[in-house]
């Protein structure tokens, strides 16, 4: 069988449009081949969606093209090139073990990166192997799933491929190499890298690509570039306030790390939220709380910031007024975030529509919660089935008036209580990943070759709003513990 009449028979359909641009924006490099590629997951509906035959896929010839032992027809390899302030401080980057082969042309006409991740060296890697171990390649899978199925914007996962090579961290680890679809990889960093490192006409090429690439739809008004940033301050304002609306903490909101297409990338020591405390952190080098959950609205607005910086040139040819403009575009972002989260937030109390007492009704009931160290994601699901909340909460004096205050509030509004439960149901999560049921599931997959704990979670975690029996067991905190949670980069 030709390579062409493999191409047509999975579906794949690549064009590389990130190639078109000047050079300095990436590195052509080819995979580095491993030794017995095998598959250990692979997402069917994503696969569909993209226009993919799943079984095709599984075939011994496209495993070993998801390994980067071959190239696809159309692909064009190549490692990307991008800066970051990494904790506040700034660095050159770049794809130092993840290769770019090409953006995938659906059967509807989207278009979406294919990128391998873990697939060796490249010119990037400064002191890295290049490779990627299979427990962080599956935890990706996980959460990056999970927030999909919870309607938050995500890079997603395709497949995860073991390379039957050890990686060498702290201990040696079994080799994995993850393809990840996104709707770019486009990111603050790309503009920092370009702005410090290449010319004008450069960042005006990144610019406009990036407009044609996710915003070709939008109004360019008068200036394209303050439009472009608008644009990118709208969808991460309202990317943030999802995050904080089901508790999700990304763990390194560095700049490298903010896709302008507005989608959650990334997933290094990311988690959930267990006991409501906007002090949470959970990635082991965040050591200052940097990144905990409380702060993710700043930095959000912190890495904007950046990238206005870096499109001071194309604002205005005057750097005052470019200096104005930019001013301007940045103060929006805390109303945005507001908006958005205020929001959700009353969604999330079966609340249709806007009334002044409504925002310091929200922040009582997340006082009452973190004075009682309440569940976060139970509490809301306690109020959306019209149950008693956890037990230390539910006793509380304070909390009594709260609930007789925000059934008052809901008899205010037109819709029925009927409705507004059924509201609660579709904005609160009956589940999510819970950090030790996905811990669980790691164990037997990495440790004993047992993906069936991993495959329960996922199918339960794809419908995370049905409030079915059988995800009861997942909704569970894990046994009390003397030792925080902590996660890891997963390098």
């Amino acid at each position: 069988m030709n390579e062409h009449k493999s191409n047509q028979e999975t579906g794949w359909n690549f064009e590389n449009s990130y190639a078109r641009l000047p050079e300095v924006f990436y590195s052509k490099v080819d995979p580095t081949p491993v030794p017995s590629p095998k598959l250990v997951i692979l997402n069917e509906s994503l696969a569909s969606s993209l226009g993919l035959d799943s079984e095709a896929l599984q075939s011994e010839r496209e495993v070993a093209a998801m390994a980067g032992n071959r190239l696809p027809e159309g692909s064009e390899p190549l490692a990307q090139a991008y800066a970051g302030h990494q904790f506040g401080y700034f660095t050159k980057l770049g794809d130092g073990r993840a290769i770019l082969l090409g953006e995938q042309i659906t059967p509807q006409g989207k278009r979406f990166d294919i990128q391998l991740k873990g697939p060796g060296r490249t010119p990037y890697s400064r002191q890295g192997d290049g490779r990627a171990a299979l427990g962080p390649m599956l935890r990706e899978y996980i959460i990056s799933e999970a927030m999909h199925a919870l309607g938050i914007p995500t890079t997603r996962s395709l497949a995860v491929v073991t390379t039957g090579q050890t990686v060498h961290r702290e201990t040696g680890l079994p080799g994995a190499v993850l393809t990840r679809v996104a709707a770019s990889h486009l990111r603050v960093g790309t503009f920092q890298y370009t702005a410090h490192w290449g010319e004008t006409e450069e960042l005006r090429a990144l610019a406009d690509y990036t407009w044609d690439r996710h915003f070709s739809e939008a109004d360019p008004g008068d200036n394209r570039y303050l439009s472009l940033l608008r644009e990118v301050i709208e969808r991460q304002a309202s990317l943030i306030a999802k995050w904080q609306l089901v508790g999700f903490i990304h763990g390194v909101m560095n700049t490298d790390n903010m896709a302008l297409s507005g989608e959650t990338i990334d997933y290094g020591p990311c988690a959930f939220m267990d006991i409501y405390d906007p002090a949470t952190v959970f990635s082991s080098i965040d050591r200052h709380g940097r990144y905990a959950y409380g702060n993710q609205p700043e930095i959000g607005a912190w890495n904007l910031t950046r990238l206005a910086e870096a499109l001071l040139p194309l604002l205005h040819e005057d750097e005052e007024q470019a200096l104005k403009l930019a001013e301007t575009a940045l103060g929006a972002f805390a109303e945005r975030f507001h908006h958005h989260w205020v929001g959700g937030m009353r969604a999330k109390l079966g609340l249709f529509n806007e009334k002044p007492e409504d925002v310091p009704l929200i922040k009582r009931l997340l006082s009452l919660m973190y004075k009682a160290r309440a569940d976060y994601t139970n509490t809301f699901r306690a109020l959306s089935l019209d149950r008693p909340v956890e037990a230390d909460l539910e006793n509380a004096d304070e909390f009594a008036a709260w609930r007789e205050d925000w059934q008052a509030r809901r008899g205010r509004q037109e819709e029925s209580i009927e409705a507004s439960q059924e509201l609660m149901r579709r904005s609160n999560p009956a589940v999510i990943p819970r950090n030790h049921r996905v811990e669980e599931a790691l164990e037997a997959a990495v440790e004993h070759g047992d993906t069936s704990v991993m495959q329960r979670l996922l199918a339960v975690l794809a419908k995370p709003y049905d409030y079915e029996s059988e995800q009861e067991e997942y909704c569970s905190l894990p046994d009390p513990s003397g030792r925080p949670y902590r996660t890891y980069c997963g390098t």
